[in-house]
């Protein structure tokens, strides 16, 4: 969960940032920033304060994570609210987290945006902004009613939805041959950060427990750009319908 806020600020960033815009790449980089920064200051906050570790009780099982539905009824009719978060701090930690990345974007988005956006309209400029409000309480609500879930099936969706806003992106600035990702920088750093995804989301699933079995899988990191870039001229949407009007 902590990963989703900056994949989804990279994505919103570079679907309204303009192919004229130069400044989605120092957006990508704020963002990076905030979500680093927030992170930091999450984990410094957390017992034990200053500290970049978290102490808490280990996960056994996936009641651990919703203890308020084991409420005691002594007489089967009252219900006495006393369970607290057995697997604290990890449940709450990721609001607090999710507040920092909030305050940090808004104290520092808007005026870099303000003062380096350009080939954007004023209205168009702050979308990406727009969209990060909407998409934190969609977050949040996930993690209030999934979290314990999403603890055991996060690896699995940074990885899925990193492939999807990797296709997405290559979709979108047409991207179809090798050269085309050398034209512009900014394909480049979107799709290295893509491949830093993809390898954090096989590290999580892999958990690199026998090294000389895990680590070869990262090799398969390229493969999803690989297989793209192999495979777009062949779906071209204007090839496709050409063919069709010539009945092959």
């Amino acid at each position: 969960m902590a990963m989703l806020p900056l994949v989804l600020h990279w994505f919103f960033i570079e679907w309204y940032s303009g192919k004229k815009s130069s400044s989605a790449l120092l957006q990508h980089l704020t963002a990076l920033l905030e979500c680093s920064v927030a992170a930091l200051v999450t984990l410094l906050l957390s017992d034990p304060a200053g500290s970049l570790h978290i102490r808490s009780c280990p996960v056994k099982k996936l009641s651990d994570w919703y203890t308020m539905l084991y409420n005691p009824s002594p007489d089967y009719i009252t219900t006495v609210h006393c369970t607290h978060e057995a697997v604290y701090p990890l449940y709450t930690i990721v609001f607090i987290y999710y507040a920092f990345c909030l305050v940090l974007m808004m104290l520092l988005r808007p005026l870099l945006v303000k003062k380096i956006a350009c080939g954007l309209g004023r209205s168009d400029r702050f979308k990406s902004i727009y969209a990060a409000l909407y998409f934190f309480p969609i977050l949040t609500v996930l993690q209030a009613v999934g979290g314990g879930l999403l603890y055991y099936a996060f690896p699995y969706i940074i990885l899925v939805l990193s492939l999807v806003t990797l296709a997405v992106y290559m979709s979108a600035s047409e991207v179809e041959f090798f050269k085309d990702l050398l034209v512009r920088k900014k394909r480049l750093v979107v799709l290295f950060s893509h491949w830093l995804l993809h390898a954090y989301g096989i590290i999580s699933i892999s958990k690199l427990d026998k090294l000389e079995q895990d680590l070869p899988l990262l090799a398969l990191v390229p493969a999803p750009a690989l297989f793209y870039l192999m495979t777009a001229k062949y779906t071209e949407p204007s090839r496709i319908l050409s063919e069709g009007g010539n009945g092959h």
